[in-house]
């Protein structure tokens, strides 16, 4: 007892005390810094939208306020690209942060179109190890998923530890989205909203020409995507079809004509599937009008749908709290070169819509026209390092924190992308080297400053000789071994 009567022992006392204390304390701030240095992240991935498919990109033919308000209020890339323009190819890239390509199916062969990516057998440890849902759940973060899916078994949202919140693509998803955002959460977490639109575009040329078993299939199942469709065309009452195709319908695209020289891997693209080919073929100039019409219809469908996330956002008092991503998996021909669908490395199909915006830490208003972006190879990286995280797959895949806070940075000249058809490398002067491998080996040079609509190809002029061979021994030893 006598050690409590020592004065000493008391100061000593007393000391330790205040020490452990205050270290106790500043362990708790510590804590609590690291959770507000921790946005929610929700991800916002749409079906099917090319990036001029919004208003503030100036396009005129449709309003998009939500997604206007995300880009005014943060930062929009005009230069991102999938790194596939085909649904579960771009999808496999979201959740492992690498190529389709890395992956092989069940018979050994490269992924790089749909059925060959829903065959890929089980990962590897490797891959499961360093996905973005085995990141951010080593960061603390709640994983919520809802929406289409369209993954391998291995690489489900269920698979890599999400909690599927709702397998609706339309507006039951963003409403119990919505219902997520207004909860109180005591840790942060990560949401991909995955909804469908403007994809229902697809079954205009589908339903005038399937032949196949698998397409009878697809218009049996899709009750809600041709009612959805039907809306979408539907002419407004008291307009007359001369009126509306004069004065409601966005004009034929300035590229609407086949490309000079047109790759035969293209030409095989089109004519493997017999709606495509009978849209080439057989669409009239209003056919193909009224095609681009409800492509804007429908974009403008989702654009209502992501007001509903927004909308919670705000009331929910979380908006400053929040990290907002919006993207595509890949945009749609749209009457360009005679084409719907997707799955051509041209500028409709591969470029697709990028934006962030997080009040208080993204600067406002911003559009970044330069920097090459892939939102497959580039979004793991980026929510892990606002997660506090080190995250790496691909090692070409880069955070765009820096760039979406305004820093200025070295970045990547030049990046891949690839498709059921061949693989291609962007350079950041707007250079494109592609090689074609469906029908042997074609190559081409393609240039968006002198070309912007690819109507045609710098392959053989001499004047571009040197960054023909340039970028072909990029593609070789950077991107496509």
């Amino acid at each position: 007892m006598k050690i409590f009567t020592n004065p000493n022992y008391k100061l000593l006392t007393v000391f330790l005390f205040l020490f452990l204390g205050t270290t106790s304390c500043q362990n708790k701030t510590n804590k609590v810094d690291q959770k507000e240095t921790q946005p929610n992240i929700i991800y916002i991935y749409v079906d099917q939208m090319s990036a001029n498919m919004m208003s503030c990109a100036g396009n005129t033919y449709l309003k998009t306020p939500a997604l206007d308000y995300i880009a005014n209020n943060g930062i929009r890339f005009t230069r991102a690209y999938t790194t596939n323009p085909v649904c579960s190819p771009a999808r496999v890239s979201m959740m492992t942060g690498r190529f389709p390509s890395y992956f092989k199916d069940d018979k050994g062969k490269e992924v790089r179109e749909n059925m060959a990516s829903m065959k890929i057998p089980i990962v590897s440890q490797e891959v499961t190890n360093t996905t973005i849902a085995s990141y951010l759940k080593k960061a603390n973060y709640e994983l919520y998923f809802g929406g289409k899916e369209h993954l391998p078994e291995s690489l489900t949202p269920k698979a890599l530890g999400f909690n599927n919140f709702s397998d609706d693509e339309r507006s039951e998803l963003v409403n119990k989205a919505a219902d997520i955002i207004k909860e109180k959460h005591e840790k942060p977490y990560f949401m991909v909203v995955s909804l469908i639109n403007p994809h229902d575009i697809c079954y205009m040329a589908l339903r005038k020409k399937a032949t196949s078993e698998n397409d009878s299939i697809l218009l049996k199942r899709a009750k809600v995507e041709l009612a959805t469709l039907d809306e979408a065309m539907q002419i407004p009452e008291g307009v007359s079809e001369e009126d509306f195709y004069m004065n409601y319908c966005p004009p034929l695209p300035k590229n609407f004509e086949p490309q000079i020289d047109e790759p035969l891997a293209v030409k095989a693209l089109i004519n493997a599937r017999p709606f495509r080919k009978n849209a080439r073929e057989h669409f009239t100039e209003n056919d193909w009008k009224h095609h681009r019409y409800a492509y804007h219809r429908l974009t403008e469908v989702m654009d209502n749908e992501v007001q509903v996330l927004l909308d919670a956002l705000k009331s929910s008092g979380q908006e400053e709290n929040t990290l907002v991503i919006f993207s595509s998996d890949h945009g749609d021909m749209s009457a360009s070169h005679r084409m719907e669908h997707k799955s051509t490395l041209y500028e409709e199909s591969a470029n697709i819509p990028f934006m962030a915006m997080w009040k208080g830490h993204i600067p406002a208003g911003r559009v970044n026209e330069v920097d090459l972006i892939s939102n497959g190879l580039d979004l793991l990286p980026t929510v892990c390092d606002y997660a506090n995280i080190d995250g790496v797959s691909d090692v070409r895949g880069k955070s765009l924190k820096p760039l979406f806070e305004g820093e200025d940075v070295e970045w990547r000249e030049t990046l891949g992308v690839e498709s059921e058809i061949g693989k291609m490398v962007v350079d950041k002067n707007g250079l494109k080297y592609m090689r074609y491998d469906l029908e042997g080996v074609e190559e081409q040079l393609l240039n968006l400053k002198l070309d912007p609509f690819e109507m045609t190809h710098f392959t053989t002029d001499p004047k571009f000789k040197d960054d023909l061979e340039r970028l072909r021994n990029i593609y070789n030893t950077a991107w496509f071994k």
